[in-house]
């Protein structure tokens, strides 16, 4: 049992050497690392509909992805036949929903077993009438469920200049880049080729042309009210626009998507807006060898990812993927453990610089207009929306190293970053001063994600690179992102995650920003979040969160340890002085024990989210990077004389 072992100071640099090691072996040629990123059923389902859609059918790749669907079905009392948003998970309707749709078009016979499971648990939950919004589109180009299912969306929208109080202007990079394409199917209407017919009745309790009440509600405020009220007049208004304007609309919808079609790399980098893009040709009648439909179309076909290491046969769709951010976090670790002079560092470095955006002013601009171009994507590539989340990680490493050929680089990065602060003095990821949140009330966004506001994880990332570099002219700007913070923290002691999973994320995020500005560690503030923090070690040493606290469960708890939140628990205490508390070297014995036989670590869970409550992550790095960045920490600090650490990350 791992509650009773003890961290064993002697064996550490073996620990430490066999997953930098790893690490390492996992570099690629040109310096740059990229792990899987894995989400729910639903990408890998959708891609099966698009071939259905397109009829473009591989059977052969279909069968596969066929093989990742009925592994990750549920089969357990919270979940006895659909399929969840996460390892572990119960079920979620709407994922359940397209799941089914796609088994059943991959020819799975609707009485075998798997598919009379996951119909009773659908039906059981309301059926598909009861899906999200983004589900209920996915029928109605099926023809599985009718347009008066989906929210008024007119592709006008698109015209709406940037002062109306709905524009395109005013919400998130992933929702412009989703639903640029998706208003011009919604105005088209297309039916899907669906080359062998299938159709899913059985999944509704009320024959989908009899249902009423597909948009319910409203449930938030007053504004959903008016929003609900505007969605009905205009639905008979619909079909009043003129030609002439729908036409300029979706004309506006093609003139915004084709300089951000972004090569192979896709539209926004993520799998929707790719997969509406080829879609949208489609419908438009673009033949299948126009450049940009084979573009779309090859962007789609790169996040196909072999699964096979762990589901035999089995091949699933990536939602995008991170080379950038995962490059980023591999050279902390490895300059951790092996020096800031490694050459693997090194490598990781001289592939990260020339990926930074210098020539494009991309959408964030139209808030920020007079800030220089200076950022890094998440993706290969993806000009038009780099995050400031990514480049605090890139431009820590940059500096970390102290190589006078990145302060250029690292220059740039800064004054990018200091340009996009929000008013609020918190940093959101893509965007700043991106608050409008009264559109997340309009029917179309049940999601609750339209927006891309300040966080706490990102805000504190921020206040971390400026504070390392420590530049006396930031210092406003710094007790910003500090008051801001100061703000958000939650009565408990802890700061939210929006894109780790959660609590632990943000409290570890938040208190690596606050030393590295330089707050006494006697503050209250960070009094109260270590105390939070070792009130949720788990017995075993080793710290876990459940996705559910993104909803209902407890903050901080799950019903095991995990390598990537123990290390994060252990990093945040670390940098706010806990070093030699004995808490850490139970969590450093946690690690040491479940290090496993190759050098690495793993988990199941599910570790970070694209929309809370909607949409989770599965970063299959996290458990090799950030345990050897905590216990290369550890060992460091334990030998050095002040036990201050110098970064911010």
């Amino acid at each position: 049992m791992l509650d009773s072992i003890s961290l064993d100071h002697a064996d550490l640099d073996t620990v430490i050497a066999a997953a930098s090691a790893r690490l390492r072996a996992e570099q690629r040629d040109n310096g740059h690392y990229v792990y899987e990123l894995e989400a729910d059923a639903t990408i890998p389902a959708e891609y099966v509909l698009l071939e259905h859609f397109l009829d473009r059918i591989d059977p052969a790749l279909q069968a596969k992805l066929g093989v990742y669907l009925r592994a990750i079905q549920g089969d357990s009392p919270q979940n006895p036949g659909g399929w969840p948003l996460f390892h572990d998970g119960a079920m979620d309707l709407s994922a359940s929903v397209k799941a089914y749709f796609a088994l059943k078009a991959l020819g799975d016979d609707p009485q075998a077993p798997h598919m009379q499971r996951a119909r009773a648990a659908i039906l059981a939950r309301g059926g598909a009438a009861r899906t999200n919004v983004f589900t209920r589109i996915q029928l109605a180009l099926f023809g599985a469920a009718p347009w008066h299912a989906c929210p008024m969306m007119p592709v006008e929208i698109m015209l709406l200049p940037g002062w109306f109080p709905v524009s395109m202007d005013k919400i998130s990079y992933w929702s412009r880049t989703v639903i640029a394409p998706l208003l011009v199917l919604m105005s088209k209407r297309p039916v899907a080729a669906n080359p062998r017919q299938i159709r899913i009745d059985e999944l509704f309790v009320t024959p989908p042309d009899q249902v009423r009440d597909y948009i319910r509600g409203p449930y938030k405020s007053a504004w959903g009210s008016v929003f609900k009220a505007i969605d009905v007049v205009l639905r008979p208004a619909d079909r009043l626009f003129p030609a002439r304007t729908r036409a300029r609309a979706i004309q506006a919808a093609l003139d915004f998507i084709t300089p951000r079609l972004n090569g192979d790399d896709g539209l926004g980098g993520i799998y929707p807006a790719m997969a509406n893009t080829v879609m949208m040709y489609h419908t438009l009648g673009y033949a299948p060898d126009h450049p940009d439909y084979q573009t779309a179309w090859q962007s789609v076909r790169k996040l196909i990812t072999d699964a096979s290491a762990r589901i035999e046969g089995g091949i699933y769709v990536q939602p995008c993927l991170s080379p950038v951010w995962d490059t980023g976090l591999a050279a902390h670790a490895l300059a951790e453990a092996e020096g800031d002079q490694s050459p693997a560092v090194a490598a990781a470095c001289n592939w990260l610089i020339p990926r930074q955006i210098l020539d494009v002013k991309g959408d964030w601009a139209i808030r920020k207009p007079h800030a220089p171009p200076g950022g890094w994507a998440f993706q290969y590539n993806n000009a038009y929306y780099p995050d400031v989340d990514d480049t605090a990680v890139v431009g820590m490493i940059l500096h970390r190293t102290g190589d006078p050929a990145h302060e250029a680089a690292i220059e740039r990065a800064r004054l990018w970053i200091l340009g996009m602060q929000s008013r609020s003095g918190g940093w959101g990821a893509f965007d700043s001063d991106n608050e409008f949140h009264y559109l997340n009330h309009i029917p179309f966004a049940d999601h609750g994600a339209l927006l891309d506001p300040p966080t706490e994880d990102v805000t504190a990332r921020c206040v971390a690179f400026l504070a390392q570099l420590g530049h006396p002219q930031d210092r406003p700007a710094i007790e910003r992102g500090v008051a801001f913070l100061r703000e958000t923290q939650k009565p408990d002691g802890s700061w939210f995650g929006r894109w780790g999973t959660n609590y632990i994320y943000g409290t570890w995020s938040c208190l690596c920003a606050l030393h590295a500005a330089g707050v006494d560690h006697g503050d209250h503030m960070i009094v109260r979040a270590v105390h939070w923090l070792l009130n949720r070690q788990r017995e075993d040493g080793g710290w876990g969160e459940d996705c559910e606290s993104y909803a209902y469960a407890e903050p901080g708890r799950y019903h095991e340890s995990l390598p990537s939140q123990t290390a994060w628990a252990l990093l945040g205490l670390m940098a706010v002085g806990e070093t030699d508390h004995p808490a850490v070297a139970r969590g450093m014995a946690y690690l040491q024990a479940s290090q496993g036989e190759d050098g690495s670590w793993r988990e199941q869970a599910y570790n970070a989210v694209g929309f809370p409550r909607v949409f989770y992550l599965r970063y299959h790095g996290y458990p090799r990077f950030f345990p050897l960045l905590a216990l290369a920490r550890f060992r460091n600090l334990t030998r050095s004389n002040d036990r201050i650490v110098p970064y911010g990350f």
